[in-house]
């Protein structure tokens, strides 16, 4: 089969998503280019890059992802889009998401402790109650744009979980918008934070947030870089500086961390820890409504919420893909890979291949064994999964249990999140009774 290099390169182009995965395309190429190569055009302001090696089939994605001697979350980060500079480089190359072990194990180590399950059991019946009280108050409407809810979700879960106060909940969200959504103009310069319910830090803050998203050569500024987050790294080092401040902070800073170390950590659990349920609720339950009498089955039978959630997971992976640089001359799928070369590894296409997934293409919430990759493999594993799936169990049973005749709005499609690397929907109609 020839390629056709325009259509490979929808991969990358962010506007492709905001109609839905390629999957189409996915399948086609896992069967006659499971490596192939993806240019990296300009977007939206964004220069060019040199191109990548998309990484499709399920077996390789698992081998890249287990493999950091070949294949290194460390040399060039985990972003497809290169840091804009040498400086902003060596900044990422300081968070645990972007390391190699043995310096990725020594500070997960560090927050690992977070996540026992001794922990997540005492935080289960917090998060219920919280779910209940999400569902309660829109209950009487009958209807509700199911995103807004669930944002809300994993926000206090890890303002909980970080000891940020209830009142700067909001600023997570701001932070996560700007970060994530960045390929989206609904997103790119919202600012969610109310100064008038913030703390007098959340205040102080905000007033640090740049008011330009472009540099001095016009171009517009890596969202994920230090100075464009000028305002949460202040918040973090003011909440560090409050007395006791409780939770996951306090193990960052008994451990002695670095500044560019803490930063980074704060970033981590602050924005990825957010979007992974932000984007696998609305999506999950989006698939499970689109099949109808899969939600039916669910309801006849509520012990299967737990199975039920790893197709949701499996279904709309929250992370469509992650990059790694070859850290040397290898071959993978049959390509020759060469050192410095962009590796992107794409769940999303793992998650669908046929020779793990019988009918791969079926939403079956009785699906097992269920070997998705949507929290990752390998060392960097998702340390916040069995905090993600707490919640998303939680959050599914309650629906079923409160909202009985639950359903998508006829008319009211979901929109979805302009961007090449999140899996999210910024809105989702449902009603129920």
């Amino acid at each position: 089969m020839a390629l056709d290099q325009a259509r490979v390169n929808q991969l990358f182009l962010p506007d492709t998503y905001a109609h839905g995965v390629p999957y189409e395309l996915l399948r086609e190429l896992r069967e006659f280019a499971p490596v192939c190569w993806v240019e990296e055009p300009p977007v939206g302001g964004w220069p060019g890059g040199p191109g990548y090696w998309a990484v499709l089939r399920h077996a390789d994605v698992k081998h890249v992802l287990r493999s950091p001697e070949l294949f290194s979350s460390h040399l060039g980060a985990t972003q497809i889009r290169d840091p804009d500079s040498p400086a902003d480089l060596a900044f990422a190359r300081a968070m645990m998401l972007n390391q190699d072990p043995p310096d990725h194990s020594r500070l997960r180590r560090i927050v690992a402790g977070a996540f026992t399950p001794r922990a997540l059991a005492e935080l289960a019946g917090a998060v219920d109650g919280r779910v209940r009280e999400l569902v309660e108050e829109v209950r009487p409407a009958g209807r509700a744009d199911f995103v807004r809810l669930a944002a809300d979700l994993p926000v206090w879960t890890l303002a909980r979980v970080m000891g940020v106060p209830e009142q700067d909940r909001g600023l997570l969200l701001d932070w996560a918008n700007r970060v994530i959504g960045y390929q989206d103009a609904d997103y790119a310069h919202s600012g969610t934070a109310d100064p008038a319910a913030l703390t007098e830090l959340g205040r102080a803050a905000l007033a640090r947030r740049p008011t330009t998203r472009t540099g001095p050569d016009g171009r517009p500024v890596n969202p994920r870089s230090r100075a464009a987050l000028a305002d949460m790294f202040a918040y973090a080092h003011g909440l560090a500086r409050r007395p006791a401040p409780g939770g996951l902070l306090s193990r960052t800073l008994e451990a002695g961390l670095t500044v560019e170390e803490f930063e980074t950590m704060f970033f981590l659990f602050a924005v990825a820890g957010n979007e992974t349920v932000r984007n696998g609720l609305p999506g999950g339950l989006y698939a499970l409504l689109s099949h109808p009498e899969q939600y039916e089955l669910l309801c006849e039978r509520p012990e299967l919420v737990p199975t039920a959630v790893e197709e949701m997971l499996r279904w709309w992976p929250p992370v469509m893909d992650f990059r790694r640089t070859a850290t040397r001359d290898v071959e993978l799928g049959g390509r020759a890979i060469r050192r410095g070369d962009k590796v992107v590894v794409y769940h999303a296409s793992a998650n669908r291949d046929g020779a793990v997934f019988p009918d791969p293409d079926r939403f079956d919430a009785t699906r097992s064994p269920n070997d998705h990759v949507s929290f990752g493999y390998g060392p960097h594993f998702c340390l916040g999964a069995q905090l993600a799936r707490l919640q998303l169990r939680s959050a599914l049973r309650c629906l079923v249990e409160r909202l009985p005749g639950l359903r998508l709005v006829p008319g009211r499609p979901p929109r979805r999140l302009v961007s090449n690397f999140q899996n999210g929907l910024k809105s989702l109609w449902v009603q129920w009774g």
